[in-house]
Order: structure tokens, then C-alpha cells, then sequence
């Protein structure tokens, strides 16, 4: 893949989101994760507690639907055909179904699974805590599985717990492993322009994968 200058593979980019998508190539990457930071969870229904245990999170600098629906598009056109992406999203956004506003422009991509991933420590929640979240799984078209997506042993309820000392976002990084094991090939590239804590990264490293992303938080 041919990059401009300031972008490199590989390493962290401090860079905004939707700049980097349109400086990739089209039909270049194989997989791609997208861990957007929204409000919705917070907004509405307005725990009032970011000072406690939410201000790592409340700190990030928020996006809007419009914003992350721009960023799915733009996954959408860097996507080699039969590629996937890995959208993260928290129950709220899961019950809202805002997967789906997000992605109503992405004409090619097509919901093809869905992994809960049991955090071990409970989070918020007025009702029932939150132990989730969700990766939902997309593909661009041609859709298939035969030969595309490899290791058939990931669990679509994925036990592990993540260092959140890392980043507010931190993901877990086995599942990550995994997916990317998955669905690319040694010397693929893996996509992620909201790259937090850079968990992806480091998951790539340690699976022979190139890494192009980055984040405004450097």
C-alpha cells in the first residue's frame, strides 16, 4: 500500500479520523476495526457520574452519528471486496440500533455476525449492570465465509478482561488477535482510525499483519 509521507505504517499516527480514510487507497485493506467514541450511553441517560468513573471516557473528544456514519462509509471504500470491519458498540447503542444509521449509507457492507464480549468487571447500568459490548461484524460484498474467515473456534460470547489503565476504550486484545488471525493473511493491512490505546496495533505486530491508523490523541 502506498501512503502519503506523513502517514506511516506500522506506528502511531496522530491524525484525524476521516483524513486518514480518505488519504488510503481504495480496496486496500482486509479488515478494519472501528471503536467510536458516542455519547448516547452518557446523553441520555444521564448517569451523572463522569467525574467518578467515567472521566477517562467523558475526557475523549466526542463524535457525532453524521461523524461515525462518514467514517463507516469511508471503511466501506478502503475495503478489499470480501473484507470485513469490526464495529464496537456498548448496549445502549446495541438497543437503539444505531449500527444501522451508522451504516445506511455503506451500501456494500452487509451484517454477516455479532460477538458479546463479557468484560468480566460489570460497568453501569440502572437496571441490569453492563457486563457487554458488542462487535458486530460486517463484510463487504461478495459475502462468504469459505475461505475468507478462518478459524471457526472464536466464541460469539468472548470471556476476557481488558487493561482500561491503558485507555478508557481498551479492547480486549485475545478477541482482537483473533479476528485479525481470522480474516487477513501475513503481510495484510488492518485498519483502525479511531486507534485508542492502540491495541490493534499491537495485536498486529504479534500476528505478522501491517497496521495503518491512528488517532487525534497521538
Amino acid at each position: 500500500m502506498k501512503l502519503p509521507r506523513r502517514i506511516k505504517a506500522n506506528a502511531r499516527n496522530k491524525i484525524d479520523a476521516q483524513f486518514l480514510l480518505e488519504k488510503i487507497p481504495p480496496s486496500s485493506v482486509k479488515l478494519a476495526f472501528l471503536d467510536p467514541q458516542y455519547r448516547g450511553v452518557l446523553d441520555k441517560q444521564k448517569y451523572g457520574n463522569e467525574g467518578e468513573r467515567q472521566k477517562g471516557r467523558a475526557l475523549l473528544p466526542q463524535m457525532t452519528d453524521e461523524q461515525i456514519a462518514d467514517l463507516v462509509t469511508g471503511i466501506q471504500h478502503v475495503l478489499k471486496p470480501s473484507g470485513h470491519l469490526v464495529l464496537w458498540v456498548d448496549k445502549f447503542a446495541m438497543v437503539e440500533a444505531s449500527h444501522y444509521t451508522w451504516a445506511q449509507d455503506a451500501k456494500e457492507l452487509r451484517r454477516v455476525d455479532l460477538i458479546a464480549w463479557n468484560k468480566i468487571a460489570p460497568g453501569m447500568g440502572r437496571r441490569a449492570r453492563c457486563y457487554t459490548e458488542y462487535a458486530i461484524i460486517f463484510q463487504k460484498e461478495p459475502t462468504r465465509a469459505k475461505g475468507v474467515w478462518t478459524d471457526r473456534g472464536i466464541m460469539d460470547c468472548w470471556p476476557e478482561s481488558a487493561d482500561r489503565s491503558m485507555h478508557a476504550h481498551a479492547k480486549p486484545i485475545g478477541l482482537t488477535y483473533r479476528l485479525i488471525r481470522a480474516t487477513t493473511k501475513t503481510g495484510d493491512y488492518v485498519l483502525d482510525p479511531c486507534a485508542g490505546g492502540y491495541g490493534v496495533l499491537e495485536a498486529c505486530k504479534a500476528s505478522g499483519r501491517n497496521f495503518v491508523g491512528g488517532d487525534l490523541c497521538g
